[in-house]
């Protein structure tokens, strides 16, 4: 049966819910906001300082690269590589040609990724930043990531464990129904995970394009995972569409009461 359309669920309605899921383990939570990003971010002590000047050079540097360069704001298919941009810039060009999108596709996962390492070469030892339902993370133990799906009967319901020794990693989700970011597909979720958080997000908004209203969820899925296998540099994927979930590659499910 092929699914109706949905109307996209606000921001506002994602920033309610999926936030409260987060079980901190000890950790302290710090929150930096700056124009769209949006970052929560969980370690051993308030980062709040630190990653506030993180996310103000990052997005700085990927601001002033669009006004020198605008198609890069606006390109939905990969541009070229440039030696002499920034290495956050760099990451995010590379990242698109893998997976076939444009670059700002993979804005949120590189922010993420970028504000997390240079948490930890700060000296911290735990930490995880959120920036939108892209996450990167470097712990010490073995962490239990819950996918949040929207309006799915399996929101929430199912986690993808993360052993400590794969780590530092990025788990990246992209939705058709959910928040504002730009999808082209009608994928609950599609999360991604690898060990470049600016690749995850960039598969993430891949995949999820795969899935359209003409197609019912296990159609979707299907089509989802068969794309997965012509990106490379991802470890593991997961989709759900309506009721219907599938996963493919290194990652293991465990499902959440």
């Amino acid at each position: 049966m092929k699914r109706p359309k949905k109307k996209r669920a606000p921001e506002s309605y994602v920033k309610r819910t999926y936030r409260n899921y987060a079980v901190k383990s000890g950790l302290v939570s710090s929150y930096v906001k700056h124009q769209e990003t949006d970052l929560h971010i969980l370690a051993e002590s308030d980062v709040s300082e630190d990653a506030r000047l993180l996310t103000t050079r990052y997005r700085l540097q990927i601001e002033g690269y669009i006004e020198k360069y605008p198609h890069f704001a606006h390109s939905l298919s990969p541009l070229p590589e440039d030696p002499l941009a920034p290495p956050i810039i760099r990451d995010m060009l590379s990242a698109a040609a893998v997976a076939s999108v444009g670059p700002m596709a993979a804005v949120a996962g590189a922010i993420a990724q970028y504000v997390c390492h240079g948490l930890i070469d700060a000296g911290y030892k735990e930490v995880i930043v959120e920036n939108g339902g892209d996450i990167c993370l470097k712990r010490s133990e073995e962490s239990l990531i819950a996918i949040f799906a929207g309006e799915s009967e399996l929101s929430n319901k199912i986690g993808i464990r993360i052993k400590s020794s794969d780590l530092p990693m990025g788990i990246c989700t992209s939705s058709g129904t959910i928040g504002h970011s730009l999808s082209l597909g009608e994928a609950d979720s599609v999360t991604v995970v690898s060990s470049s958080t600016v690749l995850a997000d960039a598969a993430a908004t891949r995949l999820g394009n795969e899935a359209d209203t003409a197609g019912d969820g296990n159609e979707n899925v299907h089509k989802i995972l068969a794309a997965a296998d012509s990106i490379t540099g991802i470890s593991g994927v997961l989709a759900i569409c309506g009721e219907v979930l599938g996963g493919k590659g290194e990652i293991e499910l465990v499902p959440l009461t």
